[in-house]
């Protein structure tokens, strides 16, 4: 079994979101340094996927409204006025968190790092700050 510490988990991680992105929504991204959350501001849609095992954490998916909107519609081949509610951007947000923490638990296993995922989680910002009151 290898340490998890040895493992470069940045790299699985952005090479799972790139992955995702090009294969399911056709969208090239590109890596910038990280960013407090407290620089975004507006509405956003939280996914959560968590994982359990000899290996614990979070996988957590932030997009504006206007962004997961465009995630929605890349991934339902439609316009961004087609999407009839939230629940489809829910849903695409929801097996966005899964694909990506898929591939995730994928490498992890493959370094004998077995774990469980959970079923996804979609939340607002304003849901968020409501349950931290």
């Amino acid at each position: 079994m290898t340490s998890i510490n040895s493992l470069d988990l940045k790299e699985f991680i952005t090479n799972a979101v790139r992955e995702v992105f090009d294969t399911m929504l056709s969208m090239d991204l590109e890596t910038v340094e990280a960013q407090s959350l407290a620089n975004f501001n507006g509405s956003r849609i939280v996914g959560s996927i968590s994982f359990a095992g000899l290996v614990m954490g979070n996988l957590n998916l932030h997009a504006d409204e206007a962004f997961a909107r465009r995630m929605t519609a890349a991934m339902l081949d439609i316009e961004t006025d087609e999407i009839e509610g939230n629940e489809e951007i829910h849903d695409v947000i929801g097996e966005l968190c899964n694909m990506i923490c898929g591939d995730l638990k994928s490498r992890l296993c493959d370094a004998g790092l077995t774990c469980e995922l959970s079923i996804p989680s979609i939340n607002t910002i304003e849901e968020a700050r409501a349950a931290l009151c």
